[in-house]
């Protein structure tokens, strides 16, 4: 087995999902979802569930094609041509806007550490350009340099979540915090889910980079199942105990939800500890993005579904021009709303990236349904992805249609060769 092309073994893909689903989400959205009271809590649940629901569909799914290059080629080849490009290629741009907004959440953790980080918003951006850059050279030295990255940062990354967990049954076994009274508002739970949802986008990283795991048919369903179980279960128990154990309008003002909780219950030494973890979270996520980002279009392209210049690697096996051109557009984003607050700008970012992304999560139930694999699951995954698509609106949802399109032009350019395959 050439284990220099797939230097990736069950702890490594593990470490690629959790990576890549602790990232920025997880330490920002508490502040979101805490105007939702105890429907958020729930929302938690809802999300996880789907999540679980997809993750063990898209496994399913790759088991049966582990010869393919990843979750977007199987799509293309049960869907068709078009269909695996036009889900492939939003996809695409959902790591990008994802990296942005990564990269914006490590600035803003750096810059509770140290201030000048985010002086004004063009400093901020400058920042989290330097970010994208550096992580993009880290993955130019080739897989296995950026997966081992990976796993040494999931494992930091999971401090402050347990930190969170630990502080918060002190609180409780000591009184000094109680849980209020169970509310629920059902109106509210499709946005409150779709927000939960960027934070668990990520569970399917292991099968989009399945061309670089070792025994694909079985590692992936491994990796991603036992990276989304233990993710969304940290999720919601660390997300709900911010948000029921502090006061609603403190969490919802806060830039740093995290550290609000941790200042507030074990002092503020610990509480900028905790923002210094989140940066490497957020920098550990943002690295397994950056891997994403190059492997997508190198596997579509391999599939035949872009043309051959996305294929073209490196001695190391690195899609280098591909790497170039994404860290380019996502620099492109993060500047094009360098006047506006760090938040802003990840408020934007975060909206195109979980529409964008939703489209391959229905490819993937759709296929599953097609060739009668997980069909259960498959089914629940197509609801969930239509609930969440509601919480979305009818906006956000349109921009990612258009975007999508955009693949087009590239499907008709990429030659006789890429048409034959």
């Amino acid at each position: 087995m050439d284990t220099d092309a797939r230097p990736f073994g069950f702890w490594t893909a593990t470490a690629l999902v959790v990576g890549g689903m602790i990232g920025s989400g997880v330490f920002l959205l508490p502040a979101a979802l805490a105007p939702f009271g105890w429907t958020g809590a729930l929302a938690w649940v809802v999300a996880t569930g789907g999540a679980l629901a997809i993750a063990y569909t898209l496994a399913r799914l790759t088991a049966t094609m582990p010869a393919a290059s990843g979750a977007v080629a199987v799509v293309g080849a049960v869907l068709g041509a078009v269909p695996g490009l036009l889900v492939g290629w939003s996809y695409w741009i959902a790591v990008l806007a994802a990296n942005a907004a990564i990269a914006i959440a490590a600035t803003s953790y750096l810059a509770a550490l140290w201030p000048p980080l985010d002086a004004t918003p063009l400093t901020g951006a400058l920042v989290a350009i330097a970010l994208i850059w550096a992580l993009t050279l880290l993955n130019l030295g080739g897989a296995r340099r950026a997966g081992a990255f990976q796993v040494v940062t999931t494992l930091l990354k999971l401090v402050p979540l347990a930190a969170v967990v630990v502080l918060a049954v002190f609180a409780e076994a000591r009184g000094r915090a109680t849980l209020p009274p169970l509310r629920l508002a059902p109106a509210g739970l499709p946005t409150a889910v779709t927000l939960a949802l960027f934070a668990l986008v990520g569970f399917e990283a292991a099968g989009i980079a399945a061309e670089r795991v070792r025994d694909p048919a079985r590692t992936v369903m491994r990796a991603t199942m036992a990276g989304t179980a233990l993710t969304g279960a940290l999720y919601i128990l660390v997300c709900s105990a911010i948000v029921l154990l502090l006061p609603g309008s403190a969490v919802a003002a806060s830039g740093a939800p995290f550290e609000l909780f941790v200042r507030t219950f074990a002092g503020r030494g610990s509480g900028l500890s905790v923002a210094a973890f989140a940066a490497v979270a957020a920098i550990g996520a943002l690295n397994g993005w950056v891997l994403i980002q190059g492997e997508l279009p190198l596997g579509m392209a391999r599939a035949g579904l872009l043309p051959g210049w996305f294929a073209r690697v490196s001695r190391r096996d690195v899609p280098v021009g591909v790497l170039l051109l994404a860290s380019a557009l996502t620099s492109l984003l993060v500047l094009s709303h360098a006047t506006a607050s760090l938040s802003g700008i990840f408020t934007f970012a975060t909206l195109l990236s979980t529409c964008a992304t939703l489209w391959l999560y229905v490819a993937v139930c759709a296929a599953a349904l097609v060739r009668r694999v997980a069909v259960v699951p498959a089914a629940a995954g197509l609801a969930f992805t239509a609930l969440a698509f509601w919480g979305a609106g009818a906006q956000a949802s349109g921009l990612s249609v258009v975007l999508m399109l955009t693949a087009l032009p590239l499907y008709c350019l990429r030659g006789r060769r890429s048409r034959s395959a």
